[in-house]
């Protein structure tokens, strides 16, 4: 439990304390409830001190993770297209990318995220971009930020468009010639969303990339490869299957050839055996008329 929660409890207790005081209880509920006060008051402490503690644990291991993640992305500076590629394959980010800006986040070769020290007031995303024809930064930032009383807010660097390359303008005007309501829900897109703090409460995109893809890209950027050795898989099946209905449908059709031979070669065993029968009589005859 968090300090701000324990003092709000305490604020709500105060506000009730005339509202109880003007009931009734006997002498041994007054007891009880004085004596459940003071262990709820203890527990509130030691939440206190659990929170302090854990911030300490979380603090220490913050410092000890940031070297690996620097190793990490020295690594990952190796593989060409890494961020895009983890960016582009997960289900969350890819609805809001448009043609334009994917070709945009293929100069990104770093993303960062850096946590306040005190953890819970907020943390940053940072974008590294090389040199491009789109915009002058080569760091774009979103921040989000826990305020004294709870309230998230979020701030973020102005993106310096090169002239005739403004993609939000690009999207934004795209969008409003479109007529169709699912090219109008399209409009929300990649860069719209860094430069976007409306509403900081409810922003999916930043805690994806913060929980997500941040903690492991490698997943993200692998995944494209399991969807293709699924899609392998389902057509070798499919191809098994249609081998399988082919082979069911060579002994149907050997199975209906045979009844039919069956069928046939009776009538043509019957009609070979008139047909002696016939000949035999005929032969007979001649041989009569011969002698």
């Amino acid at each position: 439990m968090s300090i701000n929660g324990v003092t709000s409890k305490k604020i709500k207790k105060l506000e009730q304390n005339e509202t109880d005081d003007e009931r009734d209880y006997d002498a041994q509920t007054q007891k009880a409830m004085s004596e459940i006060d003071a262990c709820q008051e203890t527990i509130d402490e030691l939440n206190g001190q659990a929170s302090e503690e854990i911030l300490k644990v979380v603090q220490k291991y913050n410092r000890l993770r940031k070297p690996h993640y620097d190793k990490r992305q020295e690594i990952i500076s190796r593989i060409p297209n890494f961020w895009v590629t983890a960016l582009l394959n997960h289900p969350h980010i890819i609805p809001i990318l448009h043609a334009e800006e994917e070709d945009c986040l293929y100069y990104l070769f770093k993303i960062e995220v850096e946590e306040s020290e005190d953890i819970k007031s907020g943390y940053k995303i940072k974008f590294y971009f090389k040199e491009n024809p789109y915009f002058e930064n080569e760091l774009l930032v979103k921040e989000h930020h826990l305020g004294p009383f709870g309230k998230i807010t979020s701030t973020g660097t102005t993106i310096k468009w090169k002239d005739g390359q403004d993609l939000e303008e690009k999207i934004g005007k795209k969008s409003e010639k479109s007529k169709s309501r699912k090219r109008s829900m399209d409009s929300k897109s990649f860069f719209g969303w860094l430069t976007d703090h409306s509403n900081p409460d409810a922003d999916d995109i930043a805690e994806v990339i913060k929980d997500e893809i941040w903690s492991n890209p490698l997943q993200y950027f692998l995944m494209s490869d399991t969807l293709d050795d699924d899609d392998d898989d389902d057509d070798n099946d499919e191809e098994e299957e249609n081998v399988d209905h082919g082979e069911n449908d060579t002994e149907e059709e050997d199975e209906c050839e045979d009844e039919d031979l069956g069928e046939d070669g009776e009538g043509l065993v019957e009609e070979e055996t008139e047909a002696e029968e016939e000949i035999g009589e005929y032969g007979c005859g001649n041989g009569s008329i011969e002698n």
